[in-house]
Order: structure tokens, then sequence, then C-alpha cells
């Protein structure tokens, strides 16, 4: 084969000179477009611009602002992830009890974050020091408020057994600095997670330069300390209306009247630590996500780890007790020399491998308050997304000006709780909270009241008392007629300003539920295996506390479901 080679033609002077024009006529063209397209992508996508006005977004002369910078939600101290789903709530393997407590149903959870751990004594420890610092009990004005947050360490003593020891020791000796707090009622748990929420905030907001460095420590008091809604809705009024610690602008250097007070819109305050809900704690417990294929669990776990059994089976630690719990009678903690759980009260925090979540002992050690009030089953029917019985609905007061209203000294309400302990609702500095009114469940579809911890009761006639058409009839008809009729003791007052506890001594009474007792998920060190099964359900007074039930705290996650690009195996 011959290759033939074609010399190109030498173009005539006239004829480059037209090929160059339409050459660099094209190249202008293709600019242009490029450019075109540039500004309108520019100008579509830009993120400071409003795509609803055209207006300009984050101005430094004013108008709305947005944090456009903000990427996800970040985990706070001691929490852990936890990504939303689907699951199969209320489901035992082993039921030898047949109380009517666990009827399966297929919940929705969404994402949220959970502790890793309990809440340790030093945790509780450093809440009591801020508590005793800001609040002196010295002070007559505040001496129930440390009163009513000290833990109850008489839940140690026992009338065979001697544990004077743990009374006088476990809260406060550094020996047990890192294991779980006990005898802390739920009332007390909840409001350790209120003032967990504002020091982190502080901590955040003094970190980011909209408060004074170190006020949290140095210039805080009764009269001036920190709320997270009190700087929300009133920041002039914040640590006592102390402009010098509550900054105008990042270091108090703003030069316009924009970005003047950390809000919501920043991303700087986080969401509120709580206690989780049921819904909550057994879906993070049970880790089912260790069993995920693709879209399915394959298989069914007994317990926050894998496979039927509570012992260890790899060859370095074989046979230990993957959880801290009662072996058997008289057994807590198996044979000197060989701890085969390697405890026989409580066990420090970490102890025992964590479950697919991340977190640590969701069976054993001790058993955890959650946020529900307890009715025997869970009603499904009415809600199958973020199950929760137990909300009593509140808003901020508004004062006779139309601001918010604060707590003062003089206006700290207090509840005396069924075993005479005087408890602090609220702390000065925080705002003022009354129950919603008409205003807010006027035709309303969603809720009709401020309360509804008695909503339905996982039963169709259960708000409706258990004779048809008692509702119309008088108060003392009522209470005889209540589904749920438990015990009612009273402490009193007398003329000297004693207390005074009666017992309701009545034999006639048909249960222990009210709407005052509360769920509490997991087995304890106290409890045989039956109840580390993460379904298994009980229940116990809020204004109680026992040596076997501690708390760990949540918190809701803002923004998408998971942190993943896709769903991967």
């Amino acid at each position: 084969m011959v290759n033939y080679y074609i010399a190109p033609r030498n173009l005539l002077p006239t004829e480059s000179m037209k090929v160059n024009k339409i050459m660099a006529a094209k190249l202008m063209l293709s600019l242009a477009l490029v450019f075109g397209f540039a500004s309108c992508s520019k100008n579509s996508s830009s993120k400071n611009a409003s795509s609803a006005t055209g207006w300009k977004i984050n101005d430094k002369k004013g108008g709305f602002q947005l944090n456009t910078k903000y990427k996800k939600q970040q985990a706070l101290p001691g929490l852990v992830l936890v990504e939303g789903g689907t699951f199969t709530m209320g489901k035992v393997q082993d039921d030898v009890m047949h109380d009517w407590n666990n009827s399966p149903n297929q919940q929705h959870v969404q994402s949220f974050y959970m502790d890793e751990t309990e809440v340790t004594n030093a945790m509780y420890a450093e809440y009591l020091y801020w508590v005793k610092t800001v609040f002196p009990p010295t002070d007559e004005n505040y001496k129930n408020i440390y009163e009513g947050a000290l833990p109850d360490t008489l839940v140690w003593r026992s009338r065979l057994g001697y544990n004077e020891q743990m009374t006088t020791n476990y809260l406060r000796h550094p020996g047990y600095a890192y294991y779980p707090v006990v005898g802390v009622n739920w009332i007390q748990a909840s409001e350790f997670a209120k003032w967990r929420t504002d020091r982190v905030n502080e901590a955040t907001l003094e970190k980011e330069g909209y408060l004074k460095k170190d006020a949290k420590t140095k210039d805080v008091s009764a009269e001036a300390s920190f709320s997270t809604e009190t700087y929300i809705n009133a920041p002039t009024k914040a640590f006592g209306g102390n402009s010098d610690v509550v900054l105008k602008g990042k270091r108090g250097k703003s030069k316009d009247s924009t970005n003047l007070y950390a809000t919501r819109g920043s991303g700087l305050i986080s969401p509120e630590y709580r206690l989780p809900t049921e819904a909550e704690w057994e879906y993070a417990a049970a880790s089912d996500v260790g069993n995920r294929e693709y879209n399915s669990y394959k298989g069914q776990k007994k317990y926050p780890w894998k496979g039927s059994y509570t012992r260890n089976g790899k060859r370095q630690v074989k046979g230990d007790q993957l959880a801290n719990f009662k072996q058997g009678k008289g057994d807590y903690g198996g044979l000197a020399g060989w701890s085969d759980d390697g405890a026989d009260i409580t066990n420090v925090v970490k102890s025992y491998p964590p479950n697919d979540f991340g977190l640590y002992d969701m069976a054993g050690n001790v058993a955890e308050w959650v946020a529900d009030v307890y009715r025997p089953i869970v009603d499904d029917e009415a809600s199958d997304f973020n199950y929760y019985r137990g909300n009593v609905f509140y808003k901020n007061k508004i004062g006779e000006d139309g601001t918010v209203e604060l707590v003062t000294a003089e206006t700290i309400a207090y509840d005396t709780l069924s075993n005479g302990r005087i408890m602090a609702k609220n702390f000065p500095g925080q705002i003022a909270q009354v129950p919603i009114d008409e205003k807010e469940t006027y035709l309303r579809q969603n809720f009709s009241q401020s309360d509804n911890r008695n909503y339905r009761d996982g039963d169709k006639q259960s708000t409706r008392y258990f004779d048809f058409g008692s509702e119309e009839d008088s108060d003392k008809g009522k209470e005889s007629k209540r589904m749920y009729d438990s015990p009612i003791h009273n402490v009193t007052k007398d003329s000297l300003d004693n207390l005074v506890r009666t017992y309701d001594k009545s034999n006639k009474r048909t249960t222990l539920v009210n709407d005052n007792v509360r769920v509490y998920k997991g087995g304890s060190w106290r409890d045989r295996a039956y109840w580390l099964d993460p379904a298994q359900r009980r229940y116990f007074p809020q204004d109680m506390a026992t040596d076997y039930i501690g708390f760990r705290c949540a918190m809701s996650s803002v923004g998408p479901k998971s942190s993943k690009k896709k769903a991967r195996n």
C-alpha cells in the first residue's frame, strides 16, 4: 500500500485575512457565551442574594441575616450520633411474665444524639458544685435549690445488709468518680439536662466571642447567670443585664447594626440536652444497624450485642460477661480471682464493649430513666413517628410591658414532692413558663390542651374513665371511676410550717400507675439477664430514686437524617 502526501495549498494574503477574521469572531462569541452562562449561574446560585426577592442577604448595612456557611451539626461533649430509622418496638424474645407490657409495634425514630455513657458521679458533682456556688444554700432565698438537686444517698441502705460505705462515699469519693450516678429521681435528671444545655451554650458563645471571657466563673452569681432561652429571647437581660458580659457582636467590636447577638439562625446555639424518649432509647440500645444488609435487617438480636448469650466468645476474654448484671441468686460478680463481669455493684463506665452505635452500657450496670410517662402499652395507632407520651406544652410568660418575664429570687417556683422533698422548678434569670391556653389550641387538629400525658392512654375508653358518660359526673364521682386508681399520699404543712406526711392506706386502689410514673429501661447490676433485653420496660414514680437507676442525656439532630451522601451496604 502506497501512502500519498498532499501538500497544503498556499493561501493568498486576502484569503488568509478572511480566515483570521472568522476565527476571531468565533472566539469572541464563545467567550461571550461562557461569561454569560457563568454570570447567570453565579447570580442564580449566589448565597448572598435571596432567591425569593433578589435582595442582598447578610448585608452589613442591615436586612435579612442568614448563616449561609453553616455545614452541619457537630457532636457536643459526650454525645454520639444515632442515625434514625424504622424498627419494631416492644419485641422481646422472652416474656415469662405475660404482663401485657410489650406489644410489638413499628415505629420510626428521627436521627438524634445520645450520651455514649451514663451520666457519671463526676458529671453530676460538677452540677452540684455550680448550683452550690451560684445559689449558696446558706442564703435563705436559695437553700432549697441545692438541697433539691442532691441525690438520695440513702438508697444504698438495706434492712439486712451493710452498705454504709456506699452511702457515705459513692457520690463524692474519687474512687467512684466515673461510676454512673444513682439516687437521682426523674425530676432531678431532667433538671440536670436543662443545666447542661445552658452551660454548653454558654461555653460556645464565650468561645465565639459573644460573651466575656471567663465570665461563667468570675462574674456569675444568683442575680447574674446565663440562660439559653433568656439570651435568645431577651439578650439584653441575660447575665442580669450586664452589658460588660453580654457583648454586642463578636468580642464587642461590631461596627454595624447586624449580628449583634447570636441567634438560633446563627447555628451556634445547640438544641437542648434532654432525657431520651422510650422509643429513642430502645432503638439506640437494640442497635439493629449491626444486622442491616442493604434495606433490611438480617436476623434478630436479643441483647445490644450480637448473639443470644451474655458471655463473651473471644479467646482472650472468653467466658467474661458482656454486661454488669446479677447472674444468679447471691451472685453479683462471680468468683474471687476470676470476676466474670468485673463488678459487684455498679462499674466504671466503658468497662464493657459498646454496641453498634458506639454506646456503652445500654444493658446492665444501671437501668436508665427515659422521658415517657408509663402506660401498659404503646399507642401506635395514635403515633408511629417519634413516639412519646409526656408532652406538657408551655410558653414564655409575657409581662405587662410586653416583654418576657424573668424568674427572680422572689418568684422561684417550688414543688413539694410526694415524699416531702422540696425542689426548685426554675432558677433566677430563666424565663418564667406558663401552660399554653386557648390561643394556641383553638381549632387545632394536632393538640387541644397543654397537658397530654393522659391522652388516650393506649385504650379507647381510658380518658373517659371506665364508666361511660361519667365525664359529666361530679369530681367525686370521677375520682371513684378512674381507670388508673393509684394511691394518693399527701404532704401538707401545719401551723408551724412543719411538713406533715400522710399515707394512703386504702386497700381498694387498683394500680400504681398515674401521670407521675415514668418508664425506665435496661437491666442493672441488681437485675437478672431477663431485663437486659432493650425492649423490656418498667416504671417507677418520678419523684423517687433507687440505687440501680441512673440516666443519660440525648439531643435532637437538626438537618438531614444522615451525613452520608448515599446509602451503602
